[in-house]
């Protein structure tokens, strides 16, 4: 599935808790990693700290600058979230904020790297928490190469509103690149506004709807035991197929020929707002 990226507009939505709970119950081969600016909260929640040495994007992002060691040591950063399967990698973000400056002027070589490891031997999908746009050095090359942007939300009017603007920001951003259409979707996490009300109002289709399960969120965010049965996720699991068909899609589409400046030219007509709609 190449690139997923999650992130939102601001105040905490749950962006990481929907991330981890993604890379815990999707069933294919993934790296999760923490690309947000403001750092990464999964080491030091949900693992509790429990490594033995520093680990993760700041290093590598060091590294890259000192002596262009990305592709040597890009695997030797990564938890295994599953061990002994390395079938669901952790590469944990920035722990110490004068890491970020590090981190900001790499942000493409990060995903050009990304990108391809889904041709790599055998084949990573990356799952990446791009945390809030409302910070400073967001990961714009990031959400630009994903083949799929998940823009997190509560479906609360204030939410909402500050979601609106967030919504224009990234598609035209992305229409400045030349990002063919049909990347981006809505996430709604709990109760509030109905669906088809957030994606009338917004102008953009929802993927999903997620629960509010503060007892998992609970756990995600500071460790414990993780039951597949909870609300938060099964449905978590369940998103994985609409983000699969949703770049099944894309990608038919892509490569049919003409297809991608007809799609320019016209605009992608918006999908359904209701529940599960790709």
């Amino acid at each position: 599935m190449a690139i997923i990226a999650l992130v939102s507009a601001k105040g905490s939505p749950g962006v990481t808790t929907t991330a981890l709970a993604a890379a815990l119950s999707w069933h294919r081969r993934l790296v999760l990693a923490e690309c947000d600016p403001a750092g990464g909260s999964i080491l030091a929640g949900y693992l509790g700290g429990a490594l033995d040495g520093p680990r993760g994007i700041g290093e590598l992002a060091v590294g890259e600058l000192r002596d262009g060691s990305l592709e040597s040591a890009f695997w030797s950063q990564l938890v295994d979230l599953d061990a002994p399967r390395r079938e669901r990698l952790l590469l944990p973000g920035v722990v110490d904020p004068a890491q970020a400056g590090s981190v900001i002027p790499l942000w493409q070589r990060f995903a050009d790297y990304f990108t391809g490891l889904e041709r790599g031997v055998p084949p990573y999908d990356v799952l990446v928490d791009c945390g809030r746009l409302a910070v400073g050095g967001p990961p714009w090359p990031l959400l630009r190469a994903a083949a799929v942007v998940l823009l997190v939300t509560r479906a609360h009017l204030p939410d909402l509103s500050a979601t609106r603007a967030t919504v224009r920001a990234i598609e035209r951003d992305l229409g400045e690149h030349r990002v063919p259409p049909g990347t981006l979707r809505l996430l709604v996490v709990g109760d509030g506004h109905g669906t088809s009300e957030i994606s009338k109002a917004l102008r953009l289709p929802v993927i999903a709807r997620l629960p509010l399960d503060p007892r998992t969120a609970e756990v995600l965010g500071h460790g414990g035991t993780v039951r597949a049965n909870r609300p938060l996720m099964r449905a978590a699991g369940a998103l994985e197929v609409p983000v699969r068909a949703l770049l099944d899609r894309r990608r038919a589409r892509l490569a049919w020929p003409g297809t991608t400046t007809a799609a320019r030219a016209v605009g992608e007509p918006a999908a359904p707002g209701v529940p599960g709609a790709v």
